[in-house]
C-alpha cells in the first residue's frame, strides 16, 4: 500500500463535520485522510459547560490536550487534572481517560493523538457508553460537509 505524501494544506474547522459520539463537538482537523498525515492527527474539542468525552483509551497513540478556553477536568485512571487556558496535558498510550467541561463557559481544547493505530477501527476502545451511540458519526479525520 503506498503511502500518501504530506500535503500543505490548510483545513477550516468550519468545514469538517462534527464528531459527536463520544460528547461534545470533536473534529478532526488534520490527519491521514485530510493531509495525508503519517504520525498521527490533530483536531479542536469543544465542550459546553457540564458536557464530557465518554472515558476512553488508545491502545496505540498518546494524546495531547491543550485548553484554549474554558476549564476543563481529565480522570486518568484515578488522578484527577483541573486544567484552564494555557494547560497542556499529556495522556500515555493505554491509560483510559475522561475528560469534563467543569466550567460555566464552553471549554475548547487543541488535541493530537500519535503515533496513528495500524487502521482507524483499532485507535479508540470505549470504556464507557457514549452518550450518542445511535449517531451516525464520520471516520477518524473524515467527512468534509
Amino acid at each position: 500500500m503506498a503511502v500518501e505524501q504530506l500535503r500543505i494544506t490548510k483545513i477550516a474547522a468550519a468545514d469538517v463535520s462534527p464528531n459527536r459520539r463520544r460528547g461534545g463537538d470533536i473534529r478532526v482537523l488534520l490527519s491521514p485522510k485530510t493531509v495525508g498525515a503519517t504520525s498521527g492527527f490533530m483536531g479542536v474539542l469543544t465542550l459546553a459547560p457540564r458536557e464530557h468525552v465518554s472515558e476512553h483509551y488508545h491502545p496505540y497513540s498518546e494524546e495531547f490536550l491543550y485548553v484554549v478556553r474554558g476549564r476543563l477536568s481529565m480522570r486518568v485512571e484515578t488522578e484527577v487534572v483541573d486544567l484552564e487556558p494555557g494547560d497542556a496535558l499529556a495522556v500515555p498510550i493505554g491509560a483510559r481517560h475522561r475528560l469534563v467541561n467543569t466550567g460555566d463557559e464552553e471549554a475548547v481544547a487543541v488535541f493530537h493523538l500519535g503515533p496513528l493505530a495500524p487502521s482507524p477501527e483499532l485507535g479508540h476502545v470505549d470504556t464507557e457508553e457514549p452518550p450518542h451511540t445511535a449517531e451516525s458519526t464520520p471516520e477518524v479525520g473524515g467527512g468534509r460537509r
